[in-house]
């Protein structure tokens, strides 16, 4: 079985390879724009724009993840217990205490974001902490620093950035070409409708590429985090929790949706045949058998 650091170096490669990519997808979607309205210096604008969001993804991407999900940080006093819990768990696992943040919301969830362990972050909802009991507490929270150790915090907080950027300018040149796309003649009308075609599948592609990111490392969190806690069904007992509550998060996102442990739109959308297509997690089912079938 692969460990926390057997992992570290392919999640670092697969996050050079993820930027990588996105980069050569905004310069395509950039160079196509600029032939389409004839205006050469647009992809030079993609390029810049391109070079300044895998800067900000890999600097910032924990502050998006944050912001877009209402994620407060948590007060050592009021939630001192929790503090407690994930400082024992940091101190077990041989890393850095992540800062430790709590989103209002009644369904129960969590997750973890940053570009290494000396700034991780952690964020669990006020409905994990008021349904789940302590040993189950203590398995999400291994769960998370897992991804922490993996450094699949890294991979999935930069995909979030990226995808959401791809899916803005695919969204503006739409608008562009609708209202206005200029000097159009002599253009090969093929090229130009496989482009469009091409701008409007781009954030599908960005998603696709979120979900290559791969559901693999939800099992490899969970197995860590049990060995971490030695108690595998305490995670399980928690995760059948999590994905039961029926009702979606209240500030819940596609963007970061994978950043989660468990599907944040809840039971009823993650049970639908297309959600599960395009689902950033494995089924639920497979991950509690995988568990229940631990010797630690």
């Amino acid at each position: 079985m692969a460990s926390l650091y057997t992992e570290q170096g392919k999640n670092i490669r697969r996050t050079w390879l993820l930027m990588t990519v996105f980069l050569v997808m905004i310069i395509a979607i950039g160079y196509f724009i600029g032939w389409y309205l004839n205006d050469p210096s647009i992809l030079y604008i993609a390029i810049v724009f391109s070079l300044f969001m895998n800067v900000t993804a890999y600097w910032f991407s924990d502050k998006v993840a944050l912001a877009a999900t209402g994620a407060k940080e948590a007060d050592e006093r009021q939630y001192r217990e929790l503090h407690r819990v994930l400082e024992n768990l940091a101190i077990t696992a041989g890393l850095p205490k992540p800062r430790l943040y709590v989103i209002d919301d009644p369904a129960p969830n969590a997750f973890a974001a940053g570009r290494n362990p000396k700034h991780a972050v952690v964020a669990v909802t006020t409905g994990l902490l008021s349904q789940l009991e302590r040993s189950e507490l203590e398995g999400v929270i291994a769960h998370e620093l897992s991804h922490v150790g993996n450094r699949d915090i890294l991979v999935m907080t930069v995909a979030v950035v990226l995808a959401g950027f791809i899916a803005i300018i695919a969204d503006i040149f739409l608008r562009v070409s609708f209202f206005g796309g200029n000097n159009r003649e002599g253009r090969n009308p093929i090229l130009a409708i496989a482009g469009i075609v091409a701008i409007i599948l781009a954030p599908f592609a960005a998603q696709l590429i979120q979900l290559a990111v791969s559901r693999k490392r939800e099992f490899l969190a969970d197995a860590s985090g049990a060995l971490l806690t030695r108690y595998p069904d305490a995670l399980a007992s928690a995760l059948q929790k999590i994905s039961s509550y029926q009702a979606p998060m209240r500030r819940a996102n596609h963007a970061t949706a994978h950043l989660f442990i468990s599907n944040p739109f809840g039971a009823h959308e993650a049970g639908k045949f297309i959600a599960r297509i395009f689902s950033t997690h494995p089924p639920v089912e497979e991950r509690i058998a995988a568990l229940t079938q631990m010797r630690v």
